[in-house]
């Protein structure tokens, strides 16, 4: 019998597969964790992607999107789990939550306490989210966020990079592959998943996490 090694890929709509200006998923074979399955022939990714997923922050008007309160649960419930991708940060730059680069990092270093409970540092990949686009806080696309919220995203990557270090995992910038959809500025084209899924497949090997 063959034990095919477990990957968990842990984040919010982009790792869902989210299709920008609609509540649809892109399909099997065009989200990035697809194609990073298609790749990874002995590995089966998991895949934990929920739309509004943050690090830490409770969401007052959707329920459960907050990462590390749902991470005991999924971790234990997918064990045995031997490597990790986590790209969360994005919704953590809403205005809602008033918080900054340094804060929502110190969020995902928590998360990256309770994935060193199951897997080992050198076994996760943290991936700092893209960038938001210049437009996303306007009506017609998404007012969560405002102007701040554009700076806070190109802020994630040099605080992620401290916890990465801290904590001795991996991590790569998505930001430096792929950027948002001009449909909805926050959300990855189908071209854009095929790129981000390159990216991580080149991280993983060059790193042996799995």
């Amino acid at each position: 019998m063959i034990i095919l090694k477990q990957l968990l890929c842990f984040g919010d709509s982009n790792t869902w597969g989210l299709i920008p200006k609609t509540n649809e998923r892109y399909p099997w074979g065009v989200r990035w964790t697809s194609i990073l399955q298609e790749k990874l022939q002995n590995v089966r990714i998991l895949e934990e992607g929920l739309c509004g997923r943050t690090t830490i922050f409770d969401d007052a008007y959707r329920k459960n999107r907050n990462g590390l309160e749902s991470l005991p649960e999924i971790l234990e419930s997918n064990y045995p789990i031997d490597a990790a991708i986590i790209m969360l940060g994005t919704n953590d730059c809403k205005s809602y939550y008033n918080s900054n680069p340094f804060k929502i990092a110190k969020g995902l270093g928590l998360c990256i306490d309770e994935f060193s409970k199951y897997i080992s540092p050198e076994k996760i990949l943290v991936v700092s989210p893209i960038f938001l686009g210049e437009n996303v806080w306007k009506e017609e696309y998404d007012p969560e966020f405002d102007t701040n919220s554009i700076k806070t995203a190109k802020s994630l990557h040099n605080e992620y990079k401290r916890i990465a270090y801290e904590n001795n995992t991996n991590i790569i910038s998505a930001a430096d592959y792929v950027q948002p959809s001009e449909t909805d500025q926050e959300h990855l084209t189908a071209q854009g998943h095929k790129i981000l899924a390159n990216a991580i497949f080149n991280a993983v090997v060059s790193a042996s996490i799995v």
